[in-house]
C-alpha cells in the first residue's frame, strides 16, 4: 500500500520538474508575440522599377570574380556591389546598390546563375530599406523571375517577385545592364 502512495507523488514531481525546465528553456530562447499588434498593420504591394549595372571591366569594376575556372564556366563565382539607377544609363540618378553574389550553377549550354543579392535603396521614401532576392537566373531567357524572400526597413517581412530583362550586354567586357520590375508585398504600419 505504501508503494501506491509514492507513485502519484513521483509522477507529480516529474511532471512539475519537466514543465519548469521546458518553461525556462522556452522563455530564454524565444517569446510569443501578442496578436494585439495585428490590427495596427496592413499589407500593400509596391512596384519598383530600376536598372542594374554589372561592370566587370575598367579600373573600378563593380563585380569581381572570386572563384572558379578560367573564363566564365561552371563554378565561376562573383561578388557584386552594382549600381541601381533610375534610368538605363549608368550616369542616370543612383537609387541604390545591389550587393551580394552570383555563381554559374549549371553545367549545360544554357547558363544559369544562382543569385543571392540584396537590393539596398538609397533614395526617396525607401532610403535605408532593402529587399533580398534568392533564386535561379537562366540568363539566356528574355525575362527572368526571381523570388523576393525578405527585406528590411519599410520592406520588413517582404515577399514577392522580381522580373529581370537584359537591355545591354557587351560580349567583349562582360558588362551588363538589366532592367528590373519588382513587385514587393510588405507590411505597412497604420499608426504612422
Amino acid at each position: 500500500m505504501a508503494s501506491s502512495l509514492n507513485f502519484p507523488l513521483f509522477t507529480f514531481s516529474l511532471v512539475t520538474l519537466l514543465t519548469t525546465s521546458i518553461t525556462t528553456t522556452y522563455g530564454t530562447f524565444s517569446d510569443e508575440v501578442s496578436d494585439i499588434i495585428t490590427p495596427k498593420r496592413a499589407e500593400k504591394t509596391t512596384h519598383l522599377h530600376f536598372y542594374f549595372h554589372d561592370i566587370l571591366s575598367g579600373e573600378n569594376p563593380t563585380a569581381i570574380k572570386t572563384a572558379g575556372p578560367p573564363g566564365f564556366g561552371f563554378g565561376s563565382t562573383f561578388i557584386i556591389d552594382d549600381a541601381l539607377t533610375e534610368g538605363p544609363e549608368l550616369t542616370s540618378k543612383l537609387v541604390g546598390r545591389a550587393q551580394g553574389t552570383y555563381a554559374l550553377a549549371s553545367q549545360n549550354n544554357n547558363p544559369e546563375l544562382l543569385m543571392v543579392v540584396i537590393y539596398k535603396f538609397e533614395e526617396g521614401p525607401y532610403n535605408g530599406s532593402s529587399i533580398s532576392v534568392l533564386g535561379r537566373n537562366p540568363v539566356m531567357n528574355d525575362v527572368r523571375e526571381f523570388p523576393v524572400v525578405g527585406g528590411s526597413g519599410l520592406f520588413r517581412l517582404a515577399r514577392g517577385y522580381a522580373l529581370a530583362h537584359t537591355i545591354m550586354l557587351d560580349i567583349t567586357t562582360g558588362d551588363v545592364t538589366v532592367e528590373y520590375n519588382v513587385y514587393v508585398m510588405h507590411e505597412v504600419d497604420l499608426e504612422q
